[in-house]
């Protein structure tokens, strides 16, 4: 089996925005009372590989689940695949940033990655042959198959990565959303698993949040600055004023490749 396996989809997308999977239109959201995105629009279209980047606590996470349904705007539209979040987000698949599993709990690689056909056949309904050969070919997308049978909380960190992403590959989708996928990982794994990614992105939209402009910016096709008011020029091209609207701080370099910057000192900020 191939990867085209894994998104051979009959999804019916109005013909004036059969290229468009993404839409947010005017986006506002808030907790609490208190605003957390701020007039956002954005679109993706397919195969699109977005790189969102910006501080702790600017809105990224909202962003995420408010494409999956997940965050109801206050104000504002968001369209996923022509219809709303809520009935479009089968056809998306979602790698949180925070997936923590106890070593000890009974539960292999492959038991993990099956659940992500749980939209497709229903929490009571039984696996079918169709649905273990999407999870296999899921796995050997990330080349994990070979451990389908090891026990998830064995494996290393960027091994597990890539089996949350096998997960969601499992689901089928035409958008992968990945949150800080590369967090905690050392720079070889991350390089692997932004390896990964690039081709994967040729069978899917990826959009991703990262804090690490550096490495991301050699890896995605566009980047967007996000602190709750989102800035994107669908370019790859990182400019100073991109980055003080979202960082709220002066920008000296950016160092496209490599795993650094360097940041103005702020005594004027303070001021």
């Amino acid at each position: 089996m191939g990867m085209v396996r894994l998104w051979m989809h009959e999804t019916h997308i109005d013909a004036g925005t059969a290229d468009e999977v993404i839409r947010l239109e005017d986006v506002w959201v808030h907790y609490d009372g208190a605003p957390v995105l701020e007039d956002v629009s954005l679109v993706v279209r397919e195969y699109d590989f977005i790189g969102v980047i910006g501080p702790n606590g600017g809105g990224k996470t909202t962003l995420l689940k408010t494409i999956l349904g997940l965050a109801r705007p206050s104000r504002g539209k968001v369209t996923v695949l022509g219809t709303s979040p809520q009935k479009g987000r089968r056809f998306v698949g979602y790698v949180p940033q925070y997936s923590s599993f106890d070593r000890d709990f009974p539960v292999s690689v492959w038991d993990v990655v099956l659940t992500g056909r749980l939209g497709h056949t229903g929490c009571l309904r039984r696996y079918t042959d169709e649905d273990r050969a999407v999870a296999a070919g899921a796995l050997q997308a990330v080349e994990m198959l070979d451990l389908k049978d090891r026990q998830i909380g064995r494996l290393s960190w960027g091994q597990r990565q890539r089996v949350l992403i096998a997960r969601a590959l499992a689901a089928e989708p035409k958008v992968l959303l990945l949150d800080e996928p590369a967090a905690a990982l050392d720079s070889q794994i991350e390089a692997g698993l932004y390896d990964l990614l690039r081709a994967l992105n040729e069978k899917v939209t990826i959009v991703m949040v990262s804090h690490d402009i550096g490495v991301i910016s050699a890896y995605v096709k566009s980047i967007a600055c996000l602190n709750r008011r989102l800035v994107y020029h669908n370019s790859r091209a990182i400019t100073r004023d991109m980055l003080q609207v979202a960082y709220e701080c002066p920008v000296d370099l950016i160092a496209h490749g490599l795993a650094h910057r360097v940041l103005d000192t702020h005594e004027e900020v303070r001021k």
